[in-house]
């Protein structure tokens, strides 16, 4: 097993190393979604959603924690590394940075946040519209730091991240009796495909052309579902499971038919479910010791405040871990799922 999981560190060592010496056309990354790659915006906004506390980021450079909902880095960061830029792509409200520091990459994400409106007033979090509204105020002011030419040329070739969904399954849909009334789950998938798509075309008028779009993962494996699912004897909710596959389907579909809809548009679908899927019922091939539960705390139900310092029994080493609290992966595990489809990112944006 150790020689399997070594052998694999070697071959991405390697796809590093020529990823480095590759000029790439992507000149920022530029990310929206929920908390896989909310990199601290919620840090300013009065919401019972944060992270920017110990022991979350213990594993960041620094071990400092920076509202990253894991112990170390998330996707983006580890998507901006490989195409040769920062190796962390910074929150848009942190005042820490600047235009200067966003030039070459920015997340306005938020954690807790959905395509649906009414997700986002789940914790009062950042909804979509108004990431996109701080996404225009980033290219007025992008276009004031480096010119309007060079602005244009920055925004239309960089590489954008979109990452959510499962918020409005389990905060949302599962939890909310007007959800219900209104639609079954096929019926929110549609409505919520609906509203990707007028994100999308919505990016799209404001010049963006290349979007990596992730769906949902094994959604019903996380550790909070399987806590909650004390008839199924603590094993993966299938139910929400199924619904994510059939999501993830309608959302190809929706990929295909943009594609060919909007000229110049390169849509990609990176598919976070299936490398997911085959770490969580094979975990001791990827180097992993515990799926069923997260690292921080009991690892059952803990995330945001209820993973802290004063939590007790929070792992030693979260690599031997899937998740690092009871909804979020460890670095580790991000770090192996962006490795699956990155292949597929390079060949296709550069």
């Amino acid at each position: 097993m150790a020689y399997t999981y070594t052998t694999w560190l070697l071959v991405v060592t390697e796809l590093l190393m020529l990823v480095s010496i590759t000029e790439s056309k992507v000149p920022a990354i530029i990310v929206f979604g929920d908390s896989t790659v909310d990199a601290g915006n919620n840090n300013v906004v009065p919401t019972l959603l944060k992270s920017n506390f110990r022991p979350y980021g213990r594993d960041f450079a620094g071990g400092r924690p920076t509202g990253r909902f894991s112990n170390g880095r998330i996707p983006p960061d580890f998507i901006s590394e490989a195409f040769g830029l920062k190796p962390t792509v910074p929150a848009y409200l942190d005042p820490a940075y600047d235009i200067a520091d966003f030039a070459t990459g920015v997340c306005f994400a938020s954690a807790g946040t959905g395509y649906d409106n009414e997700t986002s007033d789940v914790f009062k979090v950042i909804p979509m519209w108004k990431e996109l509204e701080y996404y225009k105020e980033y290219q007025n002011k992008l276009r004031a730091y480096v010119g309007k030419d060079k602005a244009n040329e920055i925004l239309s070739e960089a590489l954008y991240l979109m990452s959510l969904g499962t918020n409005d399954f389990l905060e949302n849909y599962y939890l909310s009796p007007k959800r219900q009334s209104q639609f079954t789950a096929q019926q929110y998938e549609d409505f919520l495909i609906g509203l990707a798509e007028n994100f999308i075309k919505e990016l799209y008028s404001l010049g963006v052309r290349k979007i990596s779009l992730t769906g949902l993962p094994p959604m019903g494996c996380l550790p909070l579902e399987r806590t909650i699912n004390i008839l199924g004897q603590n094993e993966c909710a299938e139910k929400y499971n199924n619904v994510a596959l059939e999501f993830n389907g309608k959302l190809n579909g929706l990929v295909k038919r943009l594609n060919k809809e909007l000229l110049g548009l390169k849509l990609l679908s990176a598919d976070a479910y299936k490398i997911l899927d085959q770490i969580i019922k094979k975990p001791s091939l990827y180097g992993f010791d515990v799926v069923g539960k997260g690292c921080c705390s009991t690892g059952k139900f803990e995330l945001g405040y209820l993973c802290n310092e004063l939590s007790p029994f929070t792992c030693s080493d979260a690599n031997k871990y899937v998740f690092w609290d009871a909804f979020h992966p460890t670095e580790k595990t991000n770090h192996i799922v962006v490795y699956s489809f990155l292949d597929k990112l390079l060949a296709y944006f550069r």
